[in-house]
């Protein structure tokens, strides 16, 4: 026996000891068959292989050595089965002059390979082993114990780690256990990897031959789940049962909560299969028992029913919500199906099928049925409602069928399905439902593109539902006719000229889902409309003439018109009757322009070196446009009176809305120019404190301001100047989202609130004119630095959360729950955080016998959560409309960090819908219907 203290594998071994362990290792093999081979402890490995290459000896030197070193019969055993070496060729390439070389070159040479006869229960593959410190080998007993800080042997795809592994060569175990220091504390475990299972254990015994092993007080993790067991018996690479088990989502030693089964049968990253089980927190034995249980470890899609939840409502009663089944029907389909019921009589269907095939398409499909009661039947108040919703989300990936895309995105119902779903109060006040269906399809190598595209929207408050089908697009992109097929050399001036095309149709028709006395079909019929508008877009590319880009243009549109609406005055009434003509009607335009763009530049820079703001750049970017477009619309136009005042003013024969889908082209022709300004200021400042790449920064103070106008030589009326438009942006200090808009008239107007041709500029010469309307919007978001990523405070305003892998549908189910119990969503490592839009809207409007009022709209939504403690997190989200006094709706909540669980509280004081709830779950989605809940709901009419 080694004294391990004293005999170190790091030290050189003589070339004596390596002889005798070679012979031991020979030997082991001869009587057993088994190799423990490829062993290195900071060594190279030892093995039966010799190769000439590596030792240099001649052949008969070799077959010496072997003689005198390997006998053929082992005699330190009866029971070793005698074989011989034959060393048959020498591998090593001889030279010319070799005195071994025969004298016939037209033999081939003897390889040196030496042949051994393996025992029958010899191992199918070499192990490989590790030892820091020592190994000891016990001859007689035929084991090898290997100790160190870190001890590893493989076998195949087996990996044992740990502090002492002892090798038995009788029966094929590996044996591993743990390492105590001198005051018995555990400074070691032994660790075990197969494939795709990993555990940590007391005491470790597996047999290299059967592939089994036993371990005792044994850890393993399987996908989320912990598991322990005071004995696992692992019988294959995929099966292991475990003695009075535990699993459990939390990752302490002891965890705070577990399920408790004497006999558990896992199959590996599948499932786990359980007797009698029981549920344990803190220790403490739950007597609630099942019969069995049936556990999925894997991540994967498994079919299952959903659980409830509990719910009290107001108006609908006691509950049981979201009731479910979830199937999978193939690779590329599944399905799930919820439904609630109610006390009062009220229930809901939801059936949600989805599809999805990688790299070709997915989507999923959702249908709605609400039928409640709401209120006692018999109260005055009783009500009893059906509503119907559909969703329907689809993507095609571009890459499946090149050139070709088709997508959707349906959501539309009934008009009172938005108000009766429980608990989402921000759901409740949308009024507004849109639906896009789209299929577009390129020509390759062609200009052509078509596009057909189905539309629908929807005012809830209004009962209007507005449905465009189809709508047609066809566009030819600019060709330049002109242009030589193999041009050499520079272009001729006219070779520039493009014309492109464009075709626009629609189809389109609304009606009401609360009429009673006229079918949807009637309403369709009678709100039925069509038009058509085409664009002949005809360009000149002209190189840059010095500072300034020219571009001339050319334009011809033409619209075809349904109706032909006359209005006339009725003296007797005081009102316009209005006589409509079906038929179809054609006027068109055509408009000639020249436009001129520059930039220009200005810079102040700072007259010290170490100043921190270096420089500030002033940057404007002037167009100018002349244009002319012909009167080819003078018979499109009429004179009538207007109001009882004698007002006389020019109608169009196709005016846009109710009765055309396109709007009349203007009156008059026009011979002016357009201009515009657009502004950028931005400077650069130094960090003193930073001597390093980001030293400078540049700044924006202004990302843009621009005003737009034009000016007519040929006005019908007094009106030379159009309305002038301004806009401004900028982020203020990288932290402000600020956006503002105005227009402005540049005529008085007069008692009647009607234009003159007083110009504002006479009396207000440094203004834009007299202001319409303005909007201003403000938008911030703040938070405190990430503890866990150490991620810095900042802010990222118009930041938008990814959306991958989420369809439009599902993402905005999803952030529709995430809104409505911020509580399970609380994410502790943020101190702090901030979110704030402000927006306000302004107008003036001409009242008769009262003049001009401001209308202001102003409003607020904030939102923001804080860490009380490490472990209490409190948050709020709301809505204040300022011009109302109104504050809807308002939610808050608190939540609890408890480590392996959380628990939150979602409160809605306020508004018509208002309910809380207090949930107590786990953390992990594997648990997730394993909860707590409870949610009650109120409803306080108008």
């Amino acid at each position: 026996m080694y004294n391990r203290n004293k005999f170190s594998l790091k030290t050189t071994f003589p070339i004596a000891f390596i002889a005798i362990l070679f012979v031991l290792i020979s030997w082991a093999a001869s009587s057993s068959g088994k190799s423990f081979l490829k062993g290195h402890s900071n060594l190279n490995h030892s093995s039966l292989f010799i190769s000439s290459k590596k030792n240099h000896f001649s052949v008969a030197e070799k077959q010496k050595f072997l003689n005198d070193t390997v006998p053929t019969r082992n005699t330190l055993s009866n029971d070793t089965v005698p074989h011989k070496i034959v060393i048959v060729t020498d591998s090593i390439s001889t030279k010319k002059n070799d005195s071994l070389l025969t004298k016939d070159t037209t033999k081939k040479e003897p390889a040196d390979t030496i042949h051994f006869k393996l025992a029958k229960n010899a191992l199918e593959a070499p192990v490989e082993y590790t030892a820091e410190d020592s190994m000891v080998i016990d001859v007689p007993g035929k084991t090898v114990t290997l100790y160190g800080k870190k001890v590893t042997t493989n076998y195949k795809d087996n990996n044992l780690t740990g502090p002492i592994i002892s090798f038995d060569e009788a029966s094929g175990d590996i044996i591993a256990a743990i390492k105590r220091d001198s005051t018995g504390k555990v400074i070691a475990f032994p660790t075990f990897k197969q494939s795709d299972f990993t555990s940590q254990s007391d005491s470790i015994r597996f047999n290299m031959k059967s592939g089994k092993g036993l371990t005792k007080s044994t850890y393993t993790q399987q996908g989320e789940m912990y598991v322990y067991g005071q004995v696992i018996k692992k019988v294959s690479p995929d099966v292991f049962y475990a003695l009075r088990g535990r699993f459990t989502t939390c990752n302490l030693d002891t965890p705070h909560f577990a399920f408790i089964s004497n006999k558990i049968k896992f199959i590996n990253n599948k499932v786990a299969i359980s007797g009698p089980v029981h549920p344990e927190f803190e220790g403490v034995p739950i007597p609630i028992y099942f019969p069995f249980g049936i556990y999925p470890l894997n991540q994967g899609r498994h079919s299952g029913f959903l659980s409830p939840n509990f719910t009290v409502n107001e108006q609908k009663g006691i509950g049981l919500e979201g009731l479910g089944y979830y199937k999978v029907i193939n690779e590329y389909w599944d399905i799930i199906v919820r439904s609630s019921i109610y006390s009062y009589g009220g229930w809901s269907l939801n059936l949600n099928p989805r599809y999805s095939k990688k790299y070709h398409y997915s989507g999923n499909f959702a249908f709605d049925i609400q039928n409640f009661n709401l209120n006692f039947k018999g109260d005055p108040d009783f009500q009893k409602n059906r509503a119907y919703h559909i969703t329907w989300s689809h993507s095609a990936d571009t890459k499946s069928r090149p050139g070709v895309t088709f997508s959707a995105n349906v959501n539309a119902g009934s008009s009172s399905y938005n108000s009766l779903v429980p608990n989402d109060p921000n759901l409740n006040f949308q009024n507004q439902m849109q639906s896009s269906i789209a299929y577009s399809k390129t020509w390759q190598d062609l200009p052509f593109n078509l596009t057909l595209t189905a539309n629908h929207d929807q005012n809830t408050n209004l009962k209007l539902i507005n449905v465009s089908l189809p709508t047609l697009g066809f566009n030819m992109t600019t060709i330049y006719p002109f242009r030589r097929k193999d041009a050499v050399g520079d272009l001729k001036w006219y070779e520039n000229i493009g014309i492109g095309y464009s075709l626009n149709a629609q189809n389109r028709f609304s009606f009401y889902d609360t009429v009673k006395n006229k079918s949807i079909f009637q309403q369709i019929k009678d709100t039925l409309q069509w038009g058509a508008h085409h664009s002949v877009p005809i360009s000149l590319s002209l190189p840059q003439m010095g500072v300034f880009q020219l571009s001339p243009s050319v334009s011809y549109d033409e619209t075809w018109y349904q109706s032909k609406v006359t209005q006339t005055w009725d003296n007797t009434k005081d009102t316009l009757i209005t006589h409509v003509q079906k038929g179809l009607y054609t006027a068109r335009q055509m408009s000639f322009g020249l436009s001129v763009s520059t930039r220009i530049f200005g810079m102040i820079t700072a007259k010290k070196k170490d100043a921190k703001i270096m420089a500030i750049r002033h940057e404007m970017r002037p167009t100018f446009g002349l244009s002319y477009q012909p009167n080819f619309n003078r018979n499109n136009y009429y004179r009538v009176q207007t109001d009882t005042f004698g007002h006389i003013d020019y109608v169009p024969y196709f005016p846009q809305g109710s009765y055309n889908l396109y709007g009349p082209y203007t009156n008059g022709r026009f011979g002016g120019f357009t201009f515009g300004l657009e502004n950028n200021l931005s400077m650069k400042v130094r960090n003193k404190k930073d001597t390093g790449q980001n030293a400078i920064k540049k700044i924006s103070i202004l990302d843009a301001f621009s005003i737009n106008g034009s000016y007519n030589f040929f006005p019908i009326d007094f009106r030379h100047f159009s309305n002038i438009s301004a806009v401004a942006s900028t982020n203020l200090f990288n932290k402000v989202n600020f956006t503002t808009s105005a227009n402005f008239d540049p005529y008085e107007v007069n008692a009647q609130g009607r234009d003159t041709s007083i110009l504002v500029w006479k009396t207000k010469p440094i203004s834009l004119g007299r202001m319409q309307n303005a909007n201003i919007s403000l938008s911030s978001s703040f938070k405190g630095g990430n503890k866990k990523t150490g991620e810095e405070a900042g802010v990222k305003p118009g930041e938008n959360p990814p959306i991958a892998g989420y369809t439009p549908d599902e993402y905005n189910a999803d952030m529709a729950y995430i809104r409505n119990n911020p509580g399970e969503f609380a994410d502790f490592n943020i101190p702090w955080s901030i979110n704030l839009s402000y927006s306000l809207a302004y107008s003036k409007q001409f009242l008769q016998g009262i003049g001009f009022t401001n209308n202001f709209s102003q409003n607020v939504n904030f939102s923001g959560t804080l860490n009380i403690t490490p472990k209490w997190q409190m948050a709020i989200n709301g809505y204040y409309n300022i011009s109302l006094g109104q504050l809807n709706p308002l939610s808050m909540s608190i939540s609890r960090d408890l480590h392996c669980w959380q628990m939150s509280i979602n409160v809605t004081p306020l508004g018509i819908y208002r309910y809380f709830s207090i949930n107590i779950s786990p953390k992990s989605p594997l648990l997730r219907d394993l909860k707590i809940n409870r949610t009650r709901s109120f409803y306080n009419g108008l």
